[in-house]
């Protein structure tokens, strides 16, 4: 498959070749997108992040389809808590604090069923699966490297939440020379205001962070 070009995207055509792109599944997990988990601990509409998971698997089912390499991600902590410091695990007043116990196991720890990807988006044999202690995909994982190694130069983003982990990761993944899109409805936060700002902000200046597209155009696209 050659090079691929998105005229609709935002603020001008997004160019990638599939053998050298890779697409990206933000912290589709279960404890931010079911009932009982942490999201819902902060507070949260979690039925806003259900929404995108069917968008998410047409994405992924197209993507597949070529071949190409795709990474999922998990916000995760090691058991005993060590990465996660308590900056981040004291921060603000959840039910549920990073490592409580909860009705999934305990909150955001490796290998707690919570911590899961959901079941409709489960990674298939050969894909990619990080777990990363913070809220971009790049701090303490490696995974510049894995991507070097494959000769990854284009990153396709879905996943949650759009302002926090999804936006870290554009925002490392740029400063590392990678060419980002973000697909607008396969990505969501809890608060609908946050999600717009966040997409003015990575087209701004001409692309500054990345660009922003539509799922049916790229599927479109990757089915040509």
């Amino acid at each position: 498959m050659s090079t691929i070009e998105l005229a609709g995207a935002r603020p001008f055509t997004y160019r990638f070749d599939p053998a050298t792109s890779a697409l990206v599944v933000i912290d589709m997990q279960r404890d931010f997108i079911e009932p009982g988990g942490f999201g819902a601990s902060l507070g949260n509409d979690v039925t806003r992040l259900q929404a995108i998971v069917p968008t998410v698997r047409r994405l992924l089912d197209a993507w597949r389809a070529t071949g190409g390499l795709i990474v999922h991600t998990r916000e995760a902590h090691a058991r005993d808590l060590s990465d996660c410091p308590p900056s981040k695990r004291l921060r603000g007043t959840p039910s549920l604090r990073i490592g409580d116990a909860g009705p999934m196991g305990r909150i955001l720890v490796t290998g707690e069923p919570g911590s899961q990807i959901v079941a409709e988006l489960a990674p298939a044999p050969g894909e990619v699966v990080i777990d990363k202690p913070g809220k971009g995909m790049f701090h303490a994982t490696g995974l510049d490297s894995l991507l070097h190694a494959q000769g990854i130069t284009h990153l396709v983003f879905t996943g949650v939440t759009t302002e926090v982990c999804v936006q870290t990761s554009m925002r490392e993944a740029n400063d590392r020379g990678y060419e980002c899109l973000l697909i607008e409805d396969g990505t969501e936060s809890y608060f609908p205001e946050f999600k717009a700002a966040t997409l003015a902000m990575i087209t701004a200046q001409g692309a500054i962070v990345g660009w922003v597209a539509d799922s049916a155009e790229l599927i479109g696209a990757l089915a040509r």
